[in-house]
């Protein structure tokens, strides 16, 4: 049997890196990712390597059916190495699987809410050529094609990530024409951001057949416009068991240089997106709170009710790289949650 593997990596573009993947054509049955062959790219054209030494290695870690090819064919995530097989400096997975290990018996899962824009050529879609669409406010969850743009790329991305059996859990309209969001998890952090990789690759792909790009700019429109954000909720074992880890993994995200640590790698232009406008909060102050869209973390109100549950970092931008994101929750909030013994 013949299949096409489309081998899918993360480059070394800074500040956001890009995603960037190329066919190989395999004989016989791929089945998981061991039986997935590691292979080679040049690095010089993806900034992961100098000319002189630009052999790079791609090393399969997560592959699922490829729902817009169909048949056998499969998509195949990859980390990259180097020649020695060590990872390279751009690889923030291999950092997340050490980390994510270290904390396992702690049980910490995810939900990241990936918000993105679309744009028809130079302007998000359903603005107006050379003007602006009605403020912010029916947008949201809206309906009706004065208010809705680019709900048929939506469908098709839901039914290719849903094909692949990706972990989405949902999809909204957001508050600016053309800005959507979907949901990915709950999982275990690997597995989220390895998801989420698929489903951002997945949503560039889709929308190629439409005419029509996506962009995960946090602030793809100046002015009185909602950025866009990648909400990330978090919860341990012990945080699903209780309110004192709830509040315990809250204080920690406040503590010392903890902030600005996170913010730093909550994603570029993030100083754009969190003003203190627009349901965030400044991206140099913390704050977290019940029900509250303007805090930094907010606590859903149903979890003050129910007296455990999860939290949300309402901080990281759309264009975060989701093993940084995942990696920092997991090392702040499960080191925190240790000391105190909660556990």
């Amino acid at each position: 049997m013949t299949i096409k593997a489309e081998y899918i990596w993360i480059d070394g573009t800074e500040p956001t890196a890009k995603l960037r993947s190329k066919t190989r054509i395999l004989t016989g049955p791929a089945g998981d990712v061991s039986g997935l062959p590691v292979w080679g790219f040049d690095g010089s054209s993806t900034n992961q390597a100098e000319g002189h030494a630009s052999d790079c290695v791609l090393k399969p870690v997560f592959s699922c059916p490829d729902p817009i090819r169909g048949g056998g064919d499969v998509l195949v995530l990859c980390e990259v190495l180097d020649t020695d097989m060590t990872p390279h400096p751009s690889n923030t997975r291999a950092r997340l699987a050490e980390v994510a290990e270290r904390f396992a018996a702690q049980e910490p899962v995810f939900g990241i809410e990936q918000e993105y824009t679309f744009f028809e050529g130079d302007r998000p879609l359903g603005f107006p050529a050379g003007g602006f669409p009605a403020p912010q406010g029916g947008y949201y969850c809206g309906v009706g094609a004065d208010e809705i743009h680019g709900r048929d790329v939506v469908e098709a991305h839901l039914e290719h990530c849903l094909r692949a059996g990706l972990g989405i859990s949902g999809i909204n309209a957001e508050v600016m024409p053309g800005q959507w969001e979907f949901q990915v998890g709950p999982l275990a952090p690997l597995e989220v951001a390895d998801q989420l990789w698929i489903a951002r690759w997945l949503l560039y792909r889709t929308a190629e057949d439409f005419d029509v790009s996506a962009t995960l700019d946090p602030k793809p429109v100046k002015g009185d416009w909602n950025g866009a954000g990648a909400h990330t909720n978090f919860s341990t074992k012990a945080m699903r068991e209780g309110y004192d880890a709830i509040i315990t993994a809250c204080e920690s995200l406040g503590q010392g240089s903890k902030p600005l640590d996170h913010v730093k790698n909550y994603g570029a232009g993030i100083d754009d997106r969190l003003t203190g406008l627009h349901e965030t909060a400044p991206w140099n102050e913390y704050s977290y709170g019940v029900s509250d869209r303007g805090a930094s973390v907010r606590i859903p109100w149903q979890v003050e009710k129910d007296g455990k549950g999860y939290i949300e970092d309402r901080r990281p931008n759309a264009n975060v790289d989701p093993y940084v994101v995942t990696r920092l929750l997991v090392d702040t909030c499960c080191s925190a949650l240790e000391k105190a013994g909660q556990v």
